[in-house]
């Protein structure tokens, strides 16, 4: 069963806290965040970009070696443990959060839908006594910008990854944070920190102001714990990109791929598209961005290598006789249609088959699945 472990106590005298803690841990204990249904679920096939396996191929080349097998959720709220499971069934995972409640819930939606290879935390990520051992995966997804040092945090981070290690994080930025920042000062102003205070204010919005055009425009705005995340945290910062890649740079990690919207695959002409946005006061949205710790790279070529099925679609391929599948985007680019043609392709790889073998007309398709990484490539 999910484990849930009590909090460490440091003997150190150094306060290990991500900056502000005590009030960036009672806004998540008031507000769990995302507060989604305990009873929603997610199609494995969905989570494709998540599993270990294929993230580890994709650049190193190679699968995991056995070290490499364990996955760090660091700041997990209360919904993340669960779809890494299903996509890391075999995996160790820990999942680190400062709220209790966010790890209640988290917790709640694994033992709903028997998921039982994850331990919970409640901790904090800078606390060296709080982790135990080194990560081939770690995740930190929408947690530095609230960290009073992020450098501190990321680099905490880079040092529990193994050699080849691989770590996403998501950031807020600059420009696609704006409408939310200006309201977010404004509340702090007028010292609204609560929620209900929050939406008196809301309700008496005149049309076409800034406070109306966001709660109507926005999904988070619509219920209490995305409210109070967008408008009422009480430690938020955005970023430029190339404030975030000097971060990088910092941190001794290595910037692999872009995966927000549109994102392009090359690392120096997604930065470049960027940098031509921000110019004009525009962002592709907040900054996805997978890092590695001396990853050994892709595959140069095919020669010696072998393909096989992401272990994620195994169960999207057979079981729809008609229609098509769609799957949904994770990596910046719109995901190909499974029909029939193409689910039948890829059913050809539930085993490893070797490059040597792959049939000349289907080399457009394998290049496709293999970007969009349904399909991983390796070598033994």
């Amino acid at each position: 069963m999910p484990t849930v472990t009590e909090p460490i106590e440091s003997t150190s005298q150094t306060c290990y806290c991500w900056g502000m803690t005590d009030n960036v841990r009672r806004h998540y204990e008031l507000y769990p965040y995302p507060h989604y249904p305990l009873l929603a679920s997610v199609r494995r096939c969905d989570t494709y970009a998540l599993n270990l396996e294929a993230l580890w191929a994709r650049f190193n080349g190679r699968l995991p070696t056995r070290a490499a097998r364990r996955i760090l959720i660091a700041g997990c709220g209360s919904f993340a443990p669960y779809p890494f499971s299903v996509a890391n069934p075999d995996a160790d995972i820990t999942a680190l959060d400062l709220s209790r409640p966010s790890l209640r819930r988290a917790r709640l939606h694994c033992l709903l839908n028997a998921r039982r290879n994850v331990t919970f935390r409640t901790a904090d990520l800078l606390d060296p006594a709080a982790i135990n051992g080194q990560f081939g995966l770690i995740d930190v997804y929408g947690v530095l910008h609230h960290l009073d040092d992020p450098l501190v945090g990321l680099k905490a981070l880079a040092q529990r990854l193994v050699e080849g290690g691989i770590l996403r994080i998501m950031v807020y930025s600059r420009y696609a944070r704006r409408q939310e920042e200006s309201i977010r000062r404004a509340f702090r102003l007028l010292k609204v920190t609560d929620t209900d205070t929050a939406k008196r204010l809301i309700s008496r919005a005149r049309p076409g102001s800034r406070l109306y055009s966001y709660t109507k425009a926005s999904s988070e705005a619509a219920f209490g714990a995305g409210l109070a995340d967008a408008l009422l945290h009480p430690r938020v910062r955005t970023y430029r990109i190339d404030d975030l890649m000097d971060l990088v740079c910092q941190s001794g990690l290595e910037p692999l791929l872009f995966a927000h919207d549109s994102a392009l695959q090359d690392v120096a002409q997604e930065l470049e598209r960027i940098r031509r946005m921000e110019a004009e006061r525009r962002s592709p949205g907040n900054f996805i961005l997978y890092l590695g710790r001396n990853v050994a790279g892709p595959c140069p070529d095919g020669s010696g290598s072998l393909v096989t099925l992401n272990p994620c679609l195994r169960g999207s391929l057979g079981g729809i006789r008609f229609g098509a599948v769609e799957i949904a985007p994770r990596l910046g680019h719109a995901n190909p249609t499974l029909g029939r043609r193409q689910r039948r392709f890829l059913s050809r790889f539930t085993r490893p088959l070797p490059w040597e073998k792959m049939p000349g007309d289907s080399a457009d398709l394998l290049a496709v699945c293999i970007k969009a990484l349904f399909l991983l490539q390796y070598h033994p």
